[in-house]
């Protein structure tokens, strides 16, 4: 498909540079085939069924940009995935000065060598000495505030919490998924005692989330892939529900692509260990997924894509500009949507 089919103006002020306070006091747009309401987080306990699941991504964002220098030149790092204990892929800034073997200094003693140039144009960074790379990133490193909200401020502390979902367990992620972001403990409260059920999974979110879509058309655009991984017990479990008539509900398109990865053409998903660069668009035929929980995304993105395809395209371009319109709040830090498709496996409401 033509990716221009996938643009939209946003007015610059409806990007959202901190959340809501409480997480749960968010707006959110309830989207249905020809059905639009607005809504809040709170109100999600009322919006889903007893016998429903919500499945959440228990990644941990890592304090992955770094600042330092090769020699006189300045080198900005934003980690993208571990390749082993001491190797990350990384996209550099002012990449231009790099050459194979360079040694980086990111100063409060923490270093990395330029292994190799990729041909993304991303390297793989090798860090020095024998500290776990967590460490090191905790002493030099700093949250990975997505671009449209590092352009016009600079992380703070606030940002240690505030990017951090209540699910976090996993280290490993250099994006948070951002739709679990409105989830409080009494959100959760609320949520048992009306029967909704919940399960997470680990998908460590890399850079690549921010990236545009450069090609003209999506079948000329290639995801970078992802680490993910769905235990035996949960996918056991996830199944129950499906056969027990109840729906899963993705919380994040990190937990969707993932769910969708591991489920065969029947749907049962299936217990799932590494990575997956799963690229959903229009005409993708959903596996595993009832609906989905998420923020709004950017105009061209392959996020924007994947949900127009488990919505149709028209419905998302009416819900965008109906969230334009009433001053929603877009982006990581922004207000929530949640897509609830009818189709051969989603009962209608």
């Amino acid at each position: 498909m033509r990716v221009d089919l996938f643009d939209f103006e946003l007015p610059p002020e409806r990007i959202a540079l901190r959340p809501a306070r409480p997480r749960d006091a968010a707006r959110m747009l309830v989207v249905r085939p020809n059905a639009l309401a607005d809504r809040g987080v709170r109100d999600l306990p009322a919006l889903l069924r007893p016998g429903d699941v919500l499945v959440f991504n228990d990644t941990k964002v890592i304090p992955a940009q770094l600042e330092g220098s090769r020699g006189e030149a300045r080198i900005g790092a934003t980690l993208h995935k571990r390749l082993d204990l001491r190797r990350w892929q990384a996209f550099v800034r002012n990449a231009k000065r790099l050459r194979e073997g360079d040694a980086i200094d990111f100063g409060a003693g923490v270093g990395a060598t330029a292994e190799e140039r990729h041909p993304d144009g991303s390297w793989t960074l090798a860090f020095a000495g024998d500290e776990p790379v967590e460490v090191l990133l905790d002493r030099a490193g700093r949250m990975p505030l997505p671009p449209y909200i590092a352009g016009k401020r600079a992380a703070d502390e606030a940002d240690r919490d505030d990017y951090q979902t209540i699910f976090a367990e996993r280290a490993g992620a250099v994006a948070a998924p951002t739709a679990a972001l409105h989830f409080t403990p009494d959100l959760l409260e609320a949520l048992d005692a009306a029967g909704i059920a919940r399960e997470t999974l680990t998908l460590h979110v890399g850079a690549g989330t921010f990236l545009p879509v450069k090609a003209d058309d999506t079948s000329a655009h290639t995801m970078h892939a992802e680490w993910g991984r769905i235990d035996e017990a949960a996918a056991t479990r996830l199944n129950a529900v499906r056969a027990a008539g109840g729906r899963i509900i993705a919380v994040g398109t990190t937990s969707l692509r993932l769910l969708e990865s591991a489920a065969d053409e029947q749907g049962v998903i299936h217990p799932f260990e590494g990575d997956t660069a799963i690229f959903i668009t229009p005409g993708y035929r959903f596996k595993a997924v009832h609906g989905l929980m998420t923020n709004f995304h950017l105009p061209r993105s392959t996020l924007f894509m994947l949900v127009s395809a488990l919505m149709g395209l028209e419905t998302m371009r009416a819900a965008y500009a109906h969230a334009i319109a009433q001053e929603y709040r877009f982006y990581s830090y922004g207000d929530a949507s949640l897509l609830l498709p009818y189709g051969p496996f989603a009962r209608s409401p």
